[in-house]
């Protein structure tokens, strides 16, 4: 490489996203780059000139394993939508003298869809003007919902945190009896697609029996075939426990947390913050049973319980952000990082890039087939799919009894 690289982190962040980032430093070194530059808080903080040197954050590789090992996005994120090209040149204009003072080669942005849509727009403004900047994305979403890839990194570590942290919620729900039973509701992230949701099926297996019920968003809710359901469990059961999506609707439309909650917040893309699903069903339950309820949100816990991650996450991690970079030095732009499945046993995957084009700004769903006909669980083959991307630890540099991670007073600060 000639010139420099910049890198920036969007949308929410995930145990494994700084592994993508260490692999972008590291492999644009190896190459060539003079310097590394990270934008502080994304696309958003690169307009304000807010960037950083990273080799002046990654001095050792020590520096480089515990970022590794640093949950959330170490640069800073952010749900920054940038307009079509036709409504503000100025704006890309800005972004593209910025880039040259930097003397950048390379844009290597990792996040989700909306993150894929800034590459988009930029790479084909790049076009437009005949700029020589090449643009790529590096593919980040615990939500495991983008096109075209077998599955996103920071997904693995979420579904093995959620199976964990189910298991062990479903084993303490046993602990005491109460006269007409226990029903615990766990919310797991997840919009429009339930991968995290499934993922509580991990709890299931010699030792557990896994959760009693799983409700994805793919699906419309059914309010009084939950409540018939649960009835029936309570027959044979002093403990229920039922995971849902936070995105579960009914068949009107209506987000089942909007049943129990006026206030709304709604980020820059337009999507409805969603959350008190579990604590709607909670109360739903309590007052038409009366038995004791719980509601857990797993909440910000899924993303960023890095001493939960899973090594084939946080390899695979680093991994694309190495491939983002390769790419762009044999001149690729306009493209996203995917991972290709070689096999599941042994599990074997790879790195290509795709058109971006066919990317931002679309969702991949569970498969209908992957749910039982009844709706209320997921079948085998997505255990099957899921089970190889939670394997293997992480072990953390420990300091005092807790994980040790990277950081540098003030950086985020502007």
């Amino acid at each position: 490489m000639k010139g420099n690289v910049i890198v920036g982190q969007s949308g929410g962040p995930t145990a494994a996203i700084n592994s993508s980032l260490a692999g972008v430093y590291r492999t644009a070194k190896d190459r060539g780059a003079n310097k590394v530059y990270g934008m502080l808080h994304g696309i958003q903080g690169l307009l304000e000139e807010k960037y950083i040197d990273l080799s002046e954050h990654i001095t050792n590789e020590l520096d480089a394993e515990l970022l590794k090992r640093t949950p959330a996005a170490y640069l800073g994120s952010c749900r920054y939508k940038l307009p079509e090209i036709h409504e503000n040149m100025a704006l890309y204009d800005k972004i593209f003298e910025i880039l040259y003072k930097l003397d950048i080669e390379a844009f290597i942005y990792i996040g989700g869809n909306d993150s894929m849509d800034t590459i988009k727009k930029l790479s084909d403004y790049a076009i437009i003007k005949g700029h020589p900047q090449k643009f790529i994305g590096c593919p980040k979403t615990i939500d495991n919902d983008l096109a075209l890839t077998d599955h996103t990194p920071g997904f693995g570590s979420a579904a093995k945190y959620i199976g964990t942290s189910v298991k062990e919620i479903i084993r303490d729900s046993f602990c005491l009896e109460y006269s007409k039973g226990l029903v615990t509701i766990v919310e797991i992230m997840g919009r429009n697609a339930g991968w995290l949701t499934g993922a509580a099926a991990l709890a299931q297996g010699e030792d557990c029996q896994g959760p009693d019920m799983i409700y994805l968003p793919e699906l419309t809710f059914d309010l009084d075939d939950f409540m018939a359901r649960i009835h029936k469990l309570l027959e044979t059961k002093t403990s229920v426990v039922v995971a849902v999506s936070e995105g579960i609707k009914l068949a009107d439309g209506r987000y089942v947390c909007e049943l129990g909650q006026s206030a709304d917040f709604v980020d820059a893309f337009g999507h409805k913050q969603l959350t008190g699903t579990a604590s709607y069903l909670a109360n739903y339950v309590a007052a038409e049973v009366g038995c004791k309820t719980r509601a857990i949100e797993l909440s910000t816990l899924q993303r960023s319980a890095s001493h939960c991650s899973s090594r084939v996450d946080i390899l695979e991690a680093y991994q694309v952000g190495g491939a983002a970079v390769k790419a762009a030095d044999e001149g690729d732009s306009g493209k996203m990082v995917v991972l290709v499945r070689h096999s599941d046993d042994p599990y074997q995957c790879g790195t290509e890039v795709k058109d971006v084009h066919k990317i931002a700004n679309d969702e991949r769903l569970v498969p209908r087939e992957w749910v039982n006909e009844e709706g209320t669980y997921v079948t085998e083959d997505f255990v099957t799919y899921v089970r190889p991307l939670i394997q293997g630890d992480v072990s953390p540099v420990m300091v005092d009894g807790i994980p040790r991670h990277l950081y540098k007073p003030g950086h985020l600060m502007g």
